[in-house]
């Protein structure tokens, strides 16, 4: 009975260290605030953000890096995701000023041992635009433990230019460099609006570096029927990648996704809801006259990984 016992325990133990190693990652262009022509068409952040907190339990993100989010953004997020912290800095001051590149994590599955942040250019460690850079870029950065079983990994979480050719290839040197330097052995996630697709030189010059590679390519299941910019149109469509989750060789990917998730939005006229006439369904239901929305200009990117001890 004893043995019995003891069977049952240490089956139970490593049923939950099994478990604890794997962790759901994504990356999230949430689209800034600042557009006033959103909310006219529609698309404005008080109507989205909901959307994209209920998203985000639905799809159980653990850690996600975020792209262009304003202070207040985040603060929304945070109080619309309990048991989640976000670390970063705004772009434009180094405090609170301008989008972020923050990254949100799980309190209750991650403890913060250390962070910090850096701009992509010449000079690293003050606002500032790099190279041919229209904006200041910015990249924060973390070192997080999983609680239950104790495994270490930092992530890197950036926002390139969207304009310069030039920053973005010195960019993605500077962090792969930051990352060498900083991470070292230790195992590193790098996710983010790399505003370049898979065919670019940015881009290959990370996926061929043998330090970080694409969850897109080592995948065992993958799910991405669309590219990820999407323009605030849910019926375009384009093979184009260009926010990206990249990883050194100790994660294995388990899952992969391109999340098209919509949701739906009233159509107005005359200050009044239009009705759907049907005789197609049963009386009891109602419908409204609604159109397909999408809660970001982006469409995330979330894989499972586990580990290799």
């Amino acid at each position: 009975m004893k043995r019995q016992t003891l069977l049952v325990a240490v089956l139970t133990l490593l049923s939950y260290t099994v478990m604890a190693q794997k962790i759901t990652v994504a990356s999230y262009n949430m689209r800034n605030d600042n557009n006033t022509e959103d909310a006219e068409q529609g698309n404005g952040w008080k109507q989205r953000y909901p959307v994209i907190a209920s998203m985000i339990r639905f799809h159980g993100f653990d850690i996600f890096g975020t792209q262009e989010c304003m202070h207040h953004q985040l603060e929304n997020l945070k109080d619309t995701l309990p048991g989640f912290e976000y670390i970063g800095v705004g772009r434009d001051d180094g405090k609170e000023a301008g989008e972020y590149s923050a990254i949100f994590y799980n309190k209750s599955k991650f403890r913060l041992l250390e962070h910090g942040d850096f701009w992509m250019a010449e000079v690293t460690d003050k606002p500032n635009k790099g190279w041919d850079a229209v904006l200041p870029r910015l990249c924060s950065w973390g070192k997080f433990k999983e609680i239950r079983s104790g495994f270490t990994f930092y992530f890197f979480n950036l926002h390139m230019d969207h304009v310069g050719v030039k920053a973005r290839a010195e960019s993605a040197k500077l962090v792969m460099d930051k990352v060498r330097k900083m991470a070292g052995n230790t195992p590193t996630i790098v996710t983010g609006d790399f505003n370049v697709d898979q065919r670019s030189e940015s881009y290959t010059l990370i996926n061929t570096s043998g330090l970080l590679k694409d969850a897109y390519e080592s995948t065992a299941v993958r799910y991405a029927e669309n590219g990820t910019f999407n323009a605030f149109n849910p019926n375009s469509k384009t093979d184009s990648r260009i926010d990206h989750i990249f990883l050194t060789n100790r994660f294995k990917v388990e899952k992969y996704g391109i999340l098209t998730d919509t949701y739906r939005g009233p159509v107005v006229a005359d200050g009044k809801e239009e009705k759907v006439q049907s005789a197609n369904f049963p009386k009891e239901v109602s419908l409204n006259k609604y159109v397909a929305r999408v809660p970001s200009d982006h469409f995330p990117v979330m894989v499972v990984l586990s580990w290799k001890k």
